[in-house]
């Protein structure tokens, strides 16, 4: 991983792509771990989660991770996720946040060295040469040990360096088992189980 402590740098973090990176790799992220390691190597700006959530968001289990963000040096941009029925009748809930990640990537890029985009989503990849072309670094945080791999050839291909989340356990990571217990969620039909998150 190639930082300069006098870069300027800024990390996007695609909230739900993150999540399930990490979950498929078996840890969790320790949100306060990645703030030190980025300030330890370079200048950072900004830190952006981006996520989309149910309107009824005090039953939210993504709640208590975006107040801990809020409160700790992390700027949230979230959006209500709207739901739909798939073809075989399973609700589902959609929440791209493409768009307020491209947008904030080319305002702010001007302003930055090196932009650090916590994704796998090869939509992404016209954006970082958009942001190539302004003379900025890009690298990608996804991952190429799963099976399928959760990154995007395109993108990986488009950044300047891949940094493999896998290879960046030991620095960021916790073993879910260290997760302080919560309080059970609610099942989104009565009875039923959580339904998967579509962030297509």
């Amino acid at each position: 991983m190639q930082f300069y402590e006098d870069e300027r740098v800024a990390l996007f973090i695609d909230g739900s792509n993150l999540y399930a990176t990490a979950k498929a790799l078996g840890f969790d992220i320790d949100y306060k771990r990645m703030l030190g390691v980025f300030r330890k190597r370079s200048r950072l700006i900004r830190a952006i989660y981006y996520t989309a959530l149910m309107e009824d968001a005090e039953y939210s289990p993504l709640r208590p991770l975006i107040d801990w963000l809020d409160y700790n040096g992390f700027k949230v941009v979230t959006k209500p996720a709207k739901e739909f029925t798939d073809s075989l009748g399973r609700r589902k809930i959609k929440g791209n946040m493409d768009i307020e990640i491209a947008v904030e990537m080319m305002q702010l890029a001007d302003n930055l060295d090196h932009i650090v985009l916590f994704s796998g989503d090869g939509d992404f990849a016209k954006l970082v040469e958009a942001v190539q072309a302004k003379g900025k670094r890009v690298s990608v945080v996804s991952t190429l040990t799963t099976r399928p791999p959760m990154v995007a050839d395109e993108l990986r291909r488009a950044a300047d360096q891949f940094i493999d989340l896998a290879d960046f356990r030991s620095e960021i990571g916790r073993d879910p088992a260290e997760r302080p217990p919560r309080a059970p969620m609610r099942p989104v039909t009565p009875g039923g189980e959580f339904d998967e998150f579509d962030d297509n």
